[in-house]
This record gives structure tokens, C-alpha cells and sequence, in this order.
């Protein structure tokens, strides 16, 4: 892959930073992170102080979109002719939870991922990006509303609750509004350093904030609700397959009594924990068994089974095969009566 590098102090052409507009979105989500990048300047003794970005705005569709409060906004360029981009911002607005927009951004971002330097979320904007399979992994985090759906959602990720943003490799994703706000701040210092985002904090009269800082504002009461302490389950779960995974280790874990946390875990992700976690060992299992790497008896003991015939049985419960074909390459779908 090849990716736009950092830019040298004698290069004062700025750096190419691209919104995406959707029927939906939250202008707040758009302007606050949009008006940053255009505030920050270089100056130079002796020389007219240049800009160090060029934000734009991208239709996902039509060039002309409407806010989800009811602003009209045109963009200068839609994803088909979209140019080159240093970095990708996805603002947040319910509509990418479902819908046609937020599948044209995901296919679309697979693509650009090849060619751009940093790809940013904030707030909903998570969705899009989630499903190109880009943060499977990684550490993330999003507004407080959408967390716990997140975390069901996309179970390979690592979900952060009650931090303004998270950096993990070279995707950013944060919480709405001024989250959004002080995420491009430290995006402006990681490119100009700590004057230039300084400066601009002082024009926004906002802080400079580390990626993973606590918010300083107290969460919603709704965020410490008992289905909230799941959020982050699946992807704890997925990271320590391989140990004793029981039902009082779980609730212990969501801080419930493992009869609270049975019923609620139930109502939840509509599964059983004991039957969500095989579930898990079993996609981890297939991914190993893929990779040709290691073999059945290894890859049974990494995945947390007490025996490679315990772990055969499961694996033709749920996929209808041996996972002794998948090492041959020869898998099939399961074969109904």
C-alpha cells in the first residue's frame, strides 16, 4: 500500500482533507471538525502566513445534501470524483446506522484505504468504516448512544467508552460534536506540531486533548445502565479465547450477578453466553484453520477447548464439516437432510 507522506517544512501546499456529506448527517458533527482544519495557519517571518489544510466536502451521492437539521449543503466533489485525499473524515448522523449511503462509503473507503494517509469517524460515522473490516482489532470509540450497539455489532473491535477519541494505527474515530472538534485538533498537531494546534484551540476556545484522555463532561446517566457495561463484552471475549470463559468470569466482568447478567446477556445479543462464546471460538477456529498454519489439535487448545474432540464436535455442530477439511481446502456448505 502506498500512502501520502508527512509534509516538509518547504512544502506549503496544503493538505487535501475530505468530509463526507450524506442525506442525514450532523452538521455539527461537519462544521466543528471542518472549521479547525480551516483555521490552521503557518506563519514565517517575513512571509504571509500559508494554510495548512484544503477541507472539502464529498457527496456520498448527489452533490447536494440535507442535514438532519434540515441544513442544505452542497459539496464540492462526490466520491465518484473525488481527487486524491491526505485524509478522510466521516462525520456522524443516524442515517449511516442503515442505509444506502453508508454502503456506497463502505465500498468506497476499501478503496480509497489504499491510497490515503489517515481515515477519521466521528461519532456514527464509526458504521461505514467498521464494515470495510479496516479496524477489525483496533481500539475505537464513538458517541456514548451508539457504544453499546457498536460493540454487538462489530464484536472484532475494541470498544472505549467515556474518552473524546481514540488513536489506533492510522484511524482515528471519536464521540460527536465537540469530540470531533478537539480529535482534529490533534490530528493538526501531529502534522504542524503543538504551536499550530495551539493556536487554532485558542480561535475555537477549546483544549488541546491526548487521544484515550476521559472526557471531562459526566457521561449520561443512560451510560451507566446496566446494558451498557456489555458493550465492551464481545470484543473483551474474542481477546481471551482461549481461557475459562465462564459464566461467573463474564458477569464478574459486567460487574452483575451471574443471574443478572444470564437474563440480560440473553436479552441482549439473543444467545446464550456459553452458546456466544463457542460462537466465537468457532470463527476464530475457521480463521486459523484457513491460514494453513497450525493444526486441528493446536488451533482447539488456542481457542479455549478442553479437547481437539470437543472442539471437532462443535465445529460440525455449527459449520455441518470436519475442520479437517478446511485444512485440505476443500470446505463445503452443510449438507440438509
Amino acid at each position: 500500500m502506498t500512502y501520502f507522506s508527512r509534509q516538509s517544512a518547504e512544502d506549503t501546499t496544503p493538505k487535501l482533507v475530505g468530509f463526507i456529506g450524506f442525506d442525514g448527517m450532523s452538521s455539527f458533527d461537519l462544521w466543528g471538525a471542518f472549521e479547525a482544519f480551516a483555521a490552521a495557519r503557518i506563519a514565517e517571518p517575513n512571509r504571509e502566513a500559508h494554510r495548512c489544510y484544503e477541507p472539502v466536502i464529498i457527496g456520498a451521492g448527489a452533490k447536494t445534501f440535507v442535514s438532519s437539521a434540515g441544513a442544505v449543503i452542497k459539496a464540492r466533489y462526490t466520491i465518484r470524483t473525488a481527487p486524491p485525499l491526505d485524509t478522510i473524515i466521516i462525520p456522524g448522523g443516524d442515517a449511516l446506522r442503515h442505509s444506502e449511503a453508508s454502503r456506497k462509503m463502505t465500498a468506497w473507503l476499501i478503496d480509497r484505504a489504499k491510497s490515503t494517509r489517515r481515515i477519521a469517524a466521528i461519532s456514527a460515522g464509526i458504521y461505514p468504516l467498521a464494515s470495510t473490516g479496516l479496524l477489525d482489532g483496533q481500539s475505537v470509540t464513538t458517541h456514548w448512544r451508539f457504544a453499546h450497539d457498536v460493540a454487538r455489532t462489530f464484536p472484532a473491535l475494541a470498544v472505549s467508552n467515556g474518552v473524546s477519541f481514540v488513536k489506533s494505527d492510522r484511524f482515528y474515530t471519536c464521540g460527536g460534536g465537540v469530540a470531533g472538534m478537539e480529535m482534529s485538533l490533534a490530528l493538526i498537531e501531529e502534522d504542524f506540531g503543538a504551536k499550530t494546534a495551539l493556536a487554532v484551540a485558542r480561535e475555537l476556545s477549546i483544549d488541546l486533548r491526548p487521544a484515550g484522555a476521559a472526557q471531562q463532561m459526566p457521561l449520561p446517566q443512560h451510560q451507566a445502565g446496566p446494558a451498557e457495561r456489555l458493550a465492551e463484552l464481545p470484543s473483551w471475549i474474542s481477546s481471551r479465547l482461549h481461557r475459562d470463559l465462564t459464566i461467573e468470569v463474564l458477569a464478574g466482568r459486567a460487574c452483575l450477578s451471574p443471574r443478572h447478567f444470564y437474563r440480560l446477556f440473553k436479552e441482549t445479543f439473543k444467545s446464550t453466553p456459553a452458546a456466544f462464546v463457542e460462537q466465537l471460538r468457532i470463527k476464530e477456529a475457521h480463521r486459523r484453520l484457513a491460514a494453513q498454519c497450525e493444526n486441528v489439535e493446536s488451533v482447539a487448545n488456542a481457542v479455549g477447548f478442553k479437547s481437539p474432540a470437543v472442539f471437532r464436535r462443535a465445529f460440525g455442530r455449527h459449520l455441518g464439516y470436519p475442520p479437517s477439511r478446511v485444512l485440505r481446502g476443500a470446505e463445503a456448505k452443510p449438507q440438509r437432510p
